[in-house]
C-alpha cells in the first residue's frame, strides 16, 4: 500500500511538473494550467539570468538588485517559458495524442479556448514586465522588451507552421537552445551592464552546447516524430548516432567556452569549467550512450548541474573580465 501511495504520488508530481511519464486525471485546472507550463523547464532560463547577471560585473547584492533579478527570472521562467511550453503543447497536439495522450490537451483536461487564453495571458504579462524592468534600469532604449518579443517570435515559429522549426533536428533543437542559454543570459546582462556583441557571440556559441541538451528530449518522441514526418536528429540519423551527436555538441562547446577564457586569461575558471565536464563525460557513458531511451530523464538529472555550474563559472570569468 505504501509503495502504491508512493507511486501515485511519484506521478502526480512528475504531472505537475510537466514531466515524462505522468499520470491522467488531474481535474483542478489550476494544476492543469501549471502542467502545460512545464515548470521543469524553468530552471534553466531562471539560471540563464543568473548567468548574465555575473558576466555584467554590475550586479550588487542590494535589495533593488535582487528585487530586479527576481523580477527578470519571473520573465524568463515562468511566463516566458511558460508561454513557451504552452505555445508548443497547443500545437503539437497531434503528436502528444500518440507520444504522450495523458498531457492536457489530448487528453481533454482543458478546451482549446482556455489554452489560447493562458497563451496570450502569458505573453501580454511578460511583455508587460520586461517594459517595467526597462524604465527601473533607465534603458534609453528597451532593451528587455525587444529581447521578450524576439523570444516570443522565436518560440512561436519553432511551434507553429508554416515554418515550425523543430521540423527541422538542426534548426528548431538550435532555436531551443539559445532561447534557453543566450536570451534569457542576454536579459540578465542587460538588466545590470551594458550587452556587448562579444557576450552575444559567446553565447550563442554556448548554445550549440545548449543543442546537445535540447536533442535529449527528442528521443521520447520518436515514434510520433517519424509517424508525422518531423526530422528530429533521433529520426534522421538513428537513436545511436543521435545519442553521440547530443554528448558531442554538449561536451565540446563547452570546452570551446573554456579555450575563449583561457585567451583572455582567466585561467582558474577556464579550469574550473574544464573539470566539469568530466562527470558529464561519465554520466554519458553510464546511462545516455547506454540506453537514451530509457535513461534520458536520469541523465538529464545527473549529467545537467554540472553544465548549469560550468555556465555560472563562465558567467563569473566575463564578469571578473569586464570589471
Amino acid at each position: 500500500m505504501t509503495s502504491d501511495n508512493s507511486a501515485e504520488r511519484s506521478a502526480k508530481t512528475r504531472q505537475l511538473l510537466g514531466m515524462k511519464g505522468a499520470a491522467p486525471g488531474e481535474t483542478s485546472i489550476w494544476k492543469i494550467r501549471l502542467q502545460l507550463m512545464k515548470p521543469i523547464t524553468w530552471i534553466p532560463l531562471i539560471w540563464g539570468v543568473v548567468c548574465g547577471a555575473a558576466s555584467s560585473g554590475g550586479y550588487s547584492w542590494t535589495l533593488e538588485d535582487i528585487l530586479k533579478a527576481a523580477a527578470c527570472m519571473l520573465l524568463s521562467g515562468p511566463l516566458m517559458a511558460g508561454y513557451t511550453q504552452t505555445l508548443n503543447d497547443f500545437y503539437d497536439r497531434e503528436i502528444d495524442a500518440i507520444n504522450e495522450p495523458y498531457r492536457p490537451i489530448p487528453s481533454g483536461a482543458i478546451s482549446i479556448p482556455q489554452v489560447i487564453t493562458q497563451i496570450l495571458v502569458l505573453l501580454f504579462s511578460g511583455v508587460g514586465i520586461a517594459y517595467l524592468l526597462d524604465l527601473w534600469a533607465g534603458h534609453e532604449f528597451p532593451n528587455l522588451t525587444c529581447l521578450t518579443l524576439g523570444g516570443a517570435f522565436i518560440a512561436y515559429i519553432y511551434s507553429a507552421p508554416p515554418l515550425k522549426l523543430k521540423k527541422n533536428g538542426w534548426l528548431g533543437n538550435y532555436a531551443l537552445g539559445s532561447s534557453y542559454i543566450a536570451l534569457p543570459w542576454w536579459a540578465g546582462h542587460a538588466l545590470f551592464g551594458q550587452l556587448n556583441w562579444t557576450i552575444v557571440v559567446l553565447t550563442l556559441f554556448y548554445s550549440l552546447a545548449g543543442l546537445g541538451i535540447a536533442v535529449v528530449n527528442d528521443f521520447k518522441s520518436v515514434e510520433g516524430d517519424r509517424q508525422l514526418g518531423l526530422k528530429s536528429l533521433p529520426v534522421m540519423f538513428g537513436i545511436g548516432t543521435a545519442a553521440w551527436i547530443c554528448v558531442l555538441m554538449i561536451d565540446i562547446f563547452q570546452a570551446g567556452i573554456a579555450g575563449y577564457l583561457i585567451s583572455i586569461h582567466q585561467n582558474l575558471y577556464a579550469a574550473i569549467l574544464l573539470l566539469l565536464i568530466i562527470p558529464q563525460i561519465t554520466f554519458q557513458d553510464m546511462y545516455f550512450l547506454r540506453d537514451p531511451l530509457k535513461n534520458d530523464v536520469k541523465y538529464q538529472a545527473s549529467a545537467q548541474p554540472f553544465l548549469v555550474l560550468g555556465m555560472l563559472v563562465a558567467g563569473l570569468a566575463l564578469g571578473h573580465a569586464a570589471i
